[in-house]
């Protein structure tokens, strides 16, 4: 499973590279328009599986604590909630604008690739899924109504929280009360991380219920 999403994630990465190289951007931005459509039904695969930015942001992790780079630290900016929308909206103002003055497109799509990868060098992978990525937050609105999700099988779960270690976008927490975890939909990028290091078997992909979709 693990070599089968690697070659997914790097497949759409080639892809993206292609057509940002062919200066296709709009083309990406119609697959990003249809993964959110999609995010209703299967939750965010797009984040999973498909954004080139997630795909390189694993590696950067590795680097990050490989050197001890990555921090705890995070400025109160990066905690504003509101923050990934301003950057949608700051993101579509300056792609308009660079438009209409240059009579151009803005790469913006690469302007974020490396941004993320710099945000990924001095913190936590989840500081720019939740808390900076225009296109996380869009993602989130919509994958907040999937009807198939990652779901945690409450008899199997011990609350060991190695699922809580490794999930990339903090989706998935461990109830002090009951000592079990419970994934948060909006948040949860569909990866499989979670399902690996289970020792239990206990997370699936499946129909989701009401109590997996509240905020955790």
């Amino acid at each position: 499973m693990k070599y089968f999403v690697t070659f997914v994630r790097f497949s759409f990465l080639a892809l993206f590279l292609f057509l940002m190289a062919k200066g296709k951007m709009m083309l990406w931005l119609g697959i990003f328009a249809v993964s959110l459509i999609a995010a209703i039904l299967f939750g965010r695969i797009y984040c999973g599986y498909i954004c080139p930015m997630n795909t390189l942001m694993i590696p950067t992790e590795w680097i990050s604590k490989k050197f001890k780079i990555q921090g705890d630290n995070i400025p109160n900016l990066l905690k504003n909630d509101k923050l990934p929308w301003i950057t949608l909206f700051l993101s579509i103002g300056l792609m308009i604008i660079f438009k209409k003055v240059f009579h151009k497109d803005l790469p913006f799509l690469l302007i974020w690739l490396v941004i993320a990868l710099i945000v990924t060098l001095r913190y936590k992978p989840e500081v720019f899924h939740n808390q900076i990525c225009p296109f996380g937050a869009l993602q989130r609105s919509f994958g907040k109504f999937a009807r198939f999700s990652k779901s945690v099988n409450e008899e199997e779960c011990i609350g060991c929280k190695l699922c809580e270690k490794t999930c990339p976008s903090e989706a998935i927490k461990v109830i002090t009360d009951n000592k079990k975890a419970i994934i948060n939909t909006s948040l949860c990028h569909q990866c499989s991380n979670c399902q690996q290091v289970c020792p239990k078997d206990a997370i699936h992909y499946i129909r989701t219920n009401k109590k997996e979709k509240v905020s955790i």
